[in-house]
């Protein structure tokens, strides 16, 4: 009889302290959501960056202490005096028309401190607002929360969340800049996946108060410097096919105890961490033969966001698989898992399946075009 599930998310992260989900690793599910490893390992509370270190893939993730501190310096500016330059932007940026602002700073409250005080806090003053017996209408450092798979995630964003015409509104405050109207398109999409986790839970502690999803906007306001200024500008971005994508992960890891029943006994992640000094006793061999015992999908962009990023490129290559080239392409030779078979489908090498017969047509008319253009002999791929 297989254990608990919980006992054997446990027994994968091993001795080592549970990692809490975050804003990041619930947009990661979003922007992978086919990684059965990183589901797993982002459930079970695994350190992602040491298992990738010790497997012999360390991956240099997360921003510059210089980045870290110009974006700390940006978000204070655009927060200083009650957000004083937050509302500017609003009013003249976006031509919003603001009533008298009562800002509340949710990070200012009493007691111990603790997550559960400061969660019990922001439910108390958002609700309020919501059923019209509050005065906030500008809402800074809310601490909000969901529970995935069984295990409570404290969300603790850098934003403020803001209601006018009876909608909260979500607004992240980033430091990449807005040219001529235009950010980086995997900055603006990273920036909307995390905002999207904090609809999420704000929409779920307003539930709870029977106030339904309408009264979160899954339009997001995101505030950047323009152009090479340090000057504020904002921007509304769409994110409705995100936060729907991120629910239905959710709902996934909801689901985890089907991917753990696939699972071999005794499979674990644990580095064996030796408490004197603080080096993993555990068989790099060893560690890279677990990992092997779970599928993973790799995307170029996994680079971005995930830990484990070299590790998955690295067994995506050795595999041959059409993971490397991105999603792209791999949707283009649907039915075609590897570079091997779609090199044999264009040299004529293996019979296509019926599935793959007009793909196979396809592939050797681009080879035969490709001969045709550098000179090669036979159509060479």
């Amino acid at each position: 009889m297989k254990a608990p599930v919980d006992d054997r998310l446990a027994a994968l992260r091993g001795s080592a302290k549970r990692r809490p989900y975050n804003a990041r690793s619930l947009a990661a599910l979003e922007n992978n959501p086919r990684c059965t490893l990183r589901a797993l390992l982002d459930a079970s509370g695994s350190d992602k960056a040491a298992i990738a270190e010790h497997a012999g893939y360390p991956s240099p993730f997360g921003q510059s202490a210089f980045a870290f501190a110009r974006g700390n310096a940006f978000e204070a500016m655009v927060k200083d005096n009650g957000c004083a330059e937050l509302l500017r932007v609003l009013r003249e940026t976006l031509k919003l028309t603001l009533p008298e602002v009562a800002y509340l700073d949710l990070n200012d409250v009493g007691g111990d401190g603790r997550n559960e005080t400061r969660r019990g806090h922001t439910a108390e003053v958002l609700l309020q607002a919501a059923q019209g017996t509050g005065d906030g209408t500008l809402f800074d450092h809310p601490m909000l929360y969901l529970e995935v798979g069984g295990q409570e995630a404290f969300l603790e964003p850098d934003l403020v969340a803001f209601r006018i015409d009876g909608r909260f509104y979500i607004v992240e405050i980033k430091s990449f800049p807005i040219i001529d109207g235009q950010a980086d398109p995997a900055q603006v999409r990273s920036a909307t996946t995390q905002a999207c986790a904090y609809i999420i839970a704000l929409r779920a502690l307003l539930k709870e108060a029977g106030i339904g999803p309408e009264a979160v906007s899954d339009t997001i306001v995101l505030v950047a410097p323009k152009d090479f200024t340090n000057r504020p500008t904002a921007a509304f971005v769409d994110a409705r096919k995100q936060v729907a994508a991120l629910t239905r992960q959710l709902a996934r890891i909801e689901r985890i105890s089907d991917l753990v029943d696939l699972l071999p006994e005794g499979l674990t992640f644990d580095l064996d961490i030796d408490k004197d000094n603080k080096r993993p006793r555990r068989p790099a061999e060893e560690l890279a033969e677990a990992l092997e015992q779970v599928p993973a999908t790799y995307r170029p962009d996994c680079l971005n966001h995930c830990e484990m990023a070299f590790y998955c490129r690295a067994r995506a290559r050795a595999e041959a698989s059409l993971d490397v080239l991105g999603p792209a392409v791999r949707e283009q030779l649907g039915g075609i898992d590897t570079v091997t078979m779609a090199l044999g489908l264009a040299r004529g090498q293996l019979t296509p399946t019926a599935d793959q017969s007009d793909m196979a047509a396809a592939l050797r008319h681009a080879a035969r075009l490709r001969a045709e253009l550098t000179g090669e002999v036979g159509g060479a791929a």
